[in-house]
């Protein structure tokens, strides 16, 4: 008989909450804390990063600069390949915007509706017909064909730079890791930081703003690129591999037209990117709509600047729409009945409409249809300067309301900020970015927040911090709840989706005037405009993952007697939390890039380091600022969505 053996002493467990992965985290780097921190204050005790650890870029950046000023006009490199590219691009905005004004504004309005008409439908045709005439209507046929030659070789250049550098990060891993950095520089650096080194090289005018517009418009291409063809269906690749097919032929027959979808969608987006720099790129000369706008905002003139801004948003209405139609029509789709019959007929008529305005002298819009919205706009804005500005009974004015967000929001939180020793930040950055990432994705938020400090602008970008955080707090607050709103009742989404599309399409510098015009100047009115630009990404993400969860999941809640309120607290909340985190990210992402936009309008701090480097000339200055609004988009970005491997075990 054989006996058991003895039981062997049970291992000493650890505590309940040291198993949990979270707490982990943290005691680690309560450790590296305990060790580093001692080092750390050593260098420097107080707030401010200390002088030792700077690094001094202005030297080497204004030897750069005025290198390129000294041979601007006599190196070959200039001469023989800058000179050639601007000529170029001249030429060809010159070409596009001389056809347009060859077939008259009826020709154009009949080929965009063609166009639309062909792709989506006859209800978008005379949508697209209808935006062109609202253009003439308000006095700007021919700033809109301005922007719109510009637009179209901007896009083409965009599209064809972004398809190129999204092929060969599709098909190439080692490429797609080594551009994954390089796109989000360009998207995250604010365009007034690279204008000034494009003006540098190529002088104001047309070719410098085609070309700051090609490097803002062109990365959404090329990620939207890599990401169709690398997503393509593997049984469908092997299969025709099988069949013997090169590499080339894979790819024109199979990878391409598997990933049309996404090409169509880098397409509708690289359009809006480059139609949102329409305003910024009249700085350096772009000339058109834009200008116009700019001109307008100079001179306090917001009725003038609604008149040139909607043609922009309409502009982007259409083009997003068209787009976009394109991209969901699918490949099989059955085609309209004589389809070709149709098409010659209406190719037939376009070109008849463009004949007769020529015959007839009509090409530019007559001067007797045009309608003047200036004054009944401003007279509007006058009224709510007078009446909502201060002395409104019991809730006071809206400077008012500026004033105490100031006082009880912005200051508090930029002092608190000041005030935290440097090394605290970067392990507040470290904790927040491991616990919702992993430790790679914390080294790069500290990296990314140390590197502020070695560029010397420490102080400054916590300013702007604060003030991102703030307008952050305030769009997601809105844009949970109007989000919410909208993905519960499909009638309150369709009256809100307009709405959206206006504020996301309308030009940042259109909205800041009435801003500035309720809340004064400072940092509060750059907080404004930064909610304004932000929260339509926020509502729209917000409703998409709320409408996406899983139906069982809300009729099991129904079936056990959930109320409504319930549902979204215990359901569709807890099941949409990687969108609401994206639409966290994206606000983020979004309220920082109008840092700039609130640097003229009193928000300081980075911001107005960029704006007075571009007006100054100053190379260092501009894109040192710059560089840090990178770094602190890289931090935030880092510290608000999780990697792809945390997000899979959490669903």
């Amino acid at each position: 008989m054989t006996t058991a053996a003895a039981p062997s002493a049970p291992r000493p467990a650890l505590p309940g909450v040291l198993r949990r992965r979270p707490v982990g985290k943290l005691l680690v780097l309560a450790v590296a804390a305990a060790v580093l921190v001692p080092l750390a204050h050593a260098r420097g005790a107080g707030g401010t990063w200390p002088a030792a650890l700077t690094v001094d870029v202005s030297g080497p950046l204004d030897d750069v600069s005025e290198w390129i000023i000294d041979n601007r006009d006599g190196h070959p490199l200039f001469l023989y390949f800058f000179g050639h590219v601007s000529n170029a691009i001249v030429l060809a905005v010159r070409g596009v915007y001389l056809a347009l004004l060859a077939v008259g504004w009826a020709g154009v309005t009949a080929i965009g509706a063609l166009v639309a008409w062909r792709v989506a439908g006859v209800r978008l045709a005379l949508g697209t017909a209808a935006a062109f005439l609202a253009c003439g209507l308000l006095g700007m046929w021919v700033p809109t064909m301005q922007t719109l030659a510009l637009m179209t070789v901007a896009v083409a250049v965009s599209v064809l730079v972004g398809a190129l550098l999204g092929l060969a990060a599709g098909l190439s891993d080692r490429t797609y890791r080594a551009l994954r950095p390089v796109l989000d520089t360009m998207q995250v650096l604010p365009a007034f930081a690279y204008l000034l080194p494009v003006v540098l090289v190529f002088g104001i005018g047309v070719p410098a703003a085609v070309l700051a517009t090609v490097v803002y418009a062109a990365p959404p291409m090329a990620r939207l690129t890599a990401l169709g063809l690398r997503g393509a269906d593997k049984e469908v690749l092997e299969a025709v591999e099988s069949l013997g097919t090169t590499a080339r032929q894979r790819l024109l027959t199979a990878r391409v037209p598997l990933a049309r979808g996404e090409l169509l969608l880098g397409l509708n987006q690289t359009i809006m990117m480059a139609l949102s720099m329409a305003v910024i790129a009249s700085v350096i000369g772009a000339g058109g709509l834009g200008d116009r706008v700019y001109q307008a905002l100079a001179s306090v003139d917001v009725g003038a600047a609604l008149a040139a801004g909607i043609p922009i948003v309409l502009l982007a209405v259409v083009l997003d729409r068209v787009t976009a139609a394109a991209g969901e029509r699918p490949d099989d789709a059955p085609k309209p009945p004589v389809g070709r019959l149709y098409a010659a007929l209406a190719v037939a008529a376009v070109a008849a409409v463009a004949v007769a305005g020529r015959l007839t002298g009509r090409l530019e819009w007559p001067d007797a249809w045009q309608l003047d919205i200036a004054g009944p706009v401003n007279d509007a804005v006058g009224w709510m300067t007078a009446h909502l500005y201060s002395g409104v009974p019991v809730v006071g004015g809206t400077a008012d309301w500026a004033g105490h967000f100031t006082t009880w929001v912005l200051d508090p939180l930029r002092d608190g900020l000041l005030w935290l020793p440097w090394w605290s930040v970067l392990l507040i950055v470290a904790a927040l970015a491991w616990l919702i990432g992993t430790w790679r994705t914390a080294l790069t938020a500290v990296a990314a927040m140390a590197a502020i400090g070695v560029l010397d602008v420490w102080e400054p970008s916590l300013d702007t911090l604060s003030q991102v955080l703030a307008a952050v707090a305030v769009t997601l607050v809105i844009g949970f709840a109007t989000g919410v709103a909208a993905a519960r009742s499909d009638r309150f989404g369709r009256l809100l989706r307009p709405v959206l599309d206006v504020f996301q399409t309308m030009p940042q510098f259109v909205y800041l005037i009435p801003v500035v015009a309720l809340f004064g100047v400072g940092r509060a009115p750059a907080v404004a405009a930064a909610v304004v630009y932000a929260l339509p990404a926020v509502v729209r993400i917000t409703a998409q993952g709320l409408r996406q969860v899983d139906p069982a999941a809300l009729e099991s809640a129904r079936s056990l007697g959930a109320t409504g309120g319930q549902q979204l607290r215990q359901v569709q909340l807890p099941l949409a939390r990687p969108a609401l985190l994206l639409a966290v990210n994206q606000g983020v992402v979004l309220v920082l890039a109008v840092v700039i936009i609130g640097g003229l309008v009193g928000g300081g701090a980075l911001g107005y380091s960029v704006v007075l480097g571009l007006a100054q000339g100053d190379l260092a200055t501009g894109l040192v600022a710059g560089a840090a609004i990178v770094c602190l988009g890289l931090m935030l970005d880092r510290v608000t969505q999780p990697t792809e491997r945390r997000a899979r075990k959490e669903n």
